[in-house]
């Protein structure tokens, strides 16, 4: 028998381990590997043999793992170069691959690492490697393409959708308390931001605006908007993505002093809702407060989405089937069949039509004045948040598995 090898990459989420973990259950259902490794820190841990034997792990310790949030097997940002630049690293890796009798290596992650697929599954046909390269998709800002969704963005969008009712809560008791603004991860796509509109209840109608990087914004509008709110509210809460861009396409933290790039070359937002605090507090000269949420979105287990959690786990589960029917070079995915009830199929599509590129929210789901979603969008959000993970707690405090694994 043949062994697999599995390894995950990016920003961590809530879900992430269980869809290594349908992987592996999998596995023991079918009889189809012998040995499911795992990659330590991504490609980077792989090209180092840092390398661990998931089969060796104790039911508990599986269990566990599955509940746990973050990357329980590290993570890596690391750019594969074209092999026709520098082929040192597929030569390592395949060399790894080959000693340990690896038939398929599936990669959990997201925009980037589904490149990483790309790049492995092309120097595999060109080597005419039987080697199988399967991406499983995870990222919470939910933008990759030829999926409905992704595994992570529901527990994220339910931690920012509970963070505004609270907020709302919060703001309700005092006479004028002001504006809050609250900002969510979103490069370039905002469906995290989006997302706070789940808030919405029978009592609440915040967040009053929301703002995404699909379309312009516009300070001068923005400031309006906010007027237009604070004549009939004592408070204003406002949702707004770190990528919103000026008429020209420029971030509105592109002038930050701790403005940077990471290793993909992507920029690392930092300030945009303080920004906006200082934009707004110039004009209304009252209370105003700004929230970024930055990582707290990531590995929220205790406000996770059990469809989410599900999801995750199938997805890692349909991932050997892929292998089974010897698809190569291709990406997990989700196709929604309906809203009401919630129903979707697994799908897997080529990674060519995926690697690199951003799937953002259709400008038709946000309404005319750029400062809220529709109907439609809001019915698409809404199940993915649905249903509660049960997460067990010691002196406190979540119970989760250690990955002390990864220091050593």
């Amino acid at each position: 028998m043949k062994n697999c090898i599995v390894a995950q990459s990016g920003g961590p989420t809530s879900v992430i381990n269980a869809s290594v973990i349908g992987v592996f259950e999998e596995n023991l259902k079918q009889n189809l590997y012998e040995n499911v490794y795992c990659g330590l820190n991504g490609i980077e841990g792989i090209l180092d043999n840092s390398i661990i034997n998931l089969s060796e792990m104790s039911n508990e310790e599986i269990k566990n793992f599955k509940y746990t949030p973050s990357s329980g097997l590290g993570s890596c940002r690391y750019k594969l170069e074209s092999f026709n630049d520098c082929r040192k690293d597929y030569l390592k890796l395949f060399e790894i691959f080959s000693k340990l009798d690896i038939d398929t290596f599936f990669y959990i992650g997201g925009n980037d690492s589904m490149d990483t697929v790309n790049m492995l599954s092309k120097y595999a046909r060109k080597i005419n490697s039987k080697i199988k390269f399967i991406g499983i998709p995870k990222t919470i800002d939910n933008d990759l393409c030829m999926t409905d969704h992704t595994p992570g963005f529901g527990s994220a969008a339910k931690l920012i959708a509970t963070t505004v009712l609270e907020t709302y809560l919060d703001s309700s008791v005092y006479l004028n308390n002001g504006i809050f603004i609250l900002e969510t991860m979103g490069r370039n796509a905002g469906w995290l931001t989006a997302a706070a509109a789940l808030a919405r209840n029978e009592y609440n109608d915040a967040p009053d605006l929301i703002y995404l990087p699909e379309v312009v914004f516009d300070k001068e509008r923005f400031l309006r908007d906010i007027h237009e709110v604070f004549e009939r509210k004592n408070c204003v809460v406002i949702a707004v993505s770190e990528g919103i861009k000026d008429a020209n396409g420029n971030f509105l933290d592109d002038n930050s002093k701790y403005a940077k790039k990471d290793a993909f070359g992507h920029v690392l937002h930092s300030g945009t809702g303080k920004m906006l605090e200082s934009l707004v507090f110039k004009e209304f000269q009252c209370k105003v407060r700004s929230i970024e949420l930055n990582v707290l979105q990531r590995c929220a287990m205790h406000i996770a989405s059990k469809t989410d959690l599900d999801e995750s786990f199938v997805i890692g589960q349909k991932a050997i089937d892929t292998a089974l029917a010897n698809k190569s070079g291709h990406v997990m995915g989700f196709k929604r069949i309906s809203n009401n009830p919630y129903q979707v199929d697994y799908i897997s599509s080529d990674v060519r039509k995926i690697a690199n590129l951003e799937q953002k929210i259709p400008t038709e789901w946000i309404n005319k004045d750029g400062n809220n979603i529709t109907q439609e969008l809001y019915d698409y959000l809404f199940p993915l948040i649905q249903g509660e993970v049960n997460v067990n707690y010691q002196n406190g405090i979540p119970a989760y598995y250690s990955c002390n694994h990864l220091n050593k």
